[in-house]
């Protein structure tokens, strides 16, 4: 699908990665390897999102190739290497038919997932209102000032706080810098959004939710992503997820903390602690949610 964008390119600075890439429609030098163009791995429902945002028809969830963070243990991996995964390109017309598509569907609301890199494009297929929220599914990696950008377009922000320990970050997402710009970006969010709001059917309408996967071996990280949800927020302003899902990948790695599942007792002092610090607004998972069948089936299209 041919792009209306110029195929003139220009540098790049929308994540916190700032490497300045010069971008072209299909492909750019920058850490994501993403061009202007969307490169969509999956357009369908789906079912296994917090209660909230599936319901029960499903959320019309558009997966993006490519990432700005590039997490060591990502359970997308397949699509999250730019480069290694063969799929469409989209511009912001294209983008639109697929919303409309999943609409007619009956989804609750479209889902982003991993769009950042391509804000751009993303906003040009919001130009006009859609008829259902759209949700921005992000690693949690973003600046203030990209999130404003989304005022006005987006109404729901499912992000994750992966970090509030800035070594974690560093060795498995490579992002030292993480915490400071997900903090940040998360009180933007909620700016934009304002506390949480769902419908007489269970359906978000609009708001932020806050994920935390625990890492195996990493409580302390997760103990101090507590604190600062506890401290930034009241009740009744944002949901929290605290999610116990990690699964092993085939992916090298020289940490043996990944090799393994969340184990019950982290989950039960995670959990813990969780509830001690008064948050009850929100979501968490039994340590049984740890299983591949949770990660959509990407199929490359050949």
């Amino acid at each position: 699908m041919k792009n209306e964008i110029q195929n003139s390119g220009f540098v790049c600075n929308i994540c916190p990665r700032s490497c300045s890439a010069y971008r072209f429609d299909e492909k750019g030098s920058g850490y994501c390897e993403s061009g202007l163009l969307a490169k969509v791995a999956r357009a369908e429902p789906h079912m296994w999102e917090e209660p909230c945002i599936s319901g029960t028809n499903g959320s019309g969830t558009v997966f993006f190739c490519g990432c700005s963070l590039g997490c060591i243990y990502c359970q997308n991996h397949r699509i999250s290497r730019y480069n290694e995964f063969s799929a469409p390109l989209y511009d912001g017309a294209g983008l639109r038919k697929l919303y409309e598509k999943l609409i007619s569907r009956g989804v609750h609301n479209i889902n982003l997932v991993s769009p950042t890199h391509y804000t751009d494009v993303i906003l040009d297929s919001l130009a006009e209102p859609l008829s259902v929220p759209v949700v921005w599914n992000t690693g949690g990696y973003e600046k203030a000032e990209t999130i404003e950008r989304l005022r006005g377009k987006v109404q729901i922000f499912l992000t994750d706080m992966k970090y509030a320990d800035s070594t974690c970050a560093e060795k498995y997402s490579n992002a030292p810098d993480y915490a400071s710009f997900a903090k940040e970006a998360i009180k933007k969010m909620f700016d934009i959004a304002g506390p949480y709001e769902i419908d007489d059917n269970g359906i978000m309408k609009k708001g932020v939710i806050i994920r935390h996967m625990i890492i195996p071996g990493e409580l302390d990280n997760t103990f101090d992503v507590l604190d600062w949800v506890s401290e930034t927020f009241s009740e009744g302003e944002v949901l929290f997820s605290l999610m116990s899902q990690y699964t092993p990948q085939d992916i090298p790695t020289n940490c043996e903390n990944l090799k393994r599942r969340v184990s019950s007792e982290e989950y039960k002092r995670a959990y813990d602690y969780m509830t001690t610090l008064g948050i009850f607004d929100g979501y968490s998972q039994d340590p049984e949610s740890a299983d591949s069948s949770y990660t959509p089936d990407f199929i490359e299209e050949k």
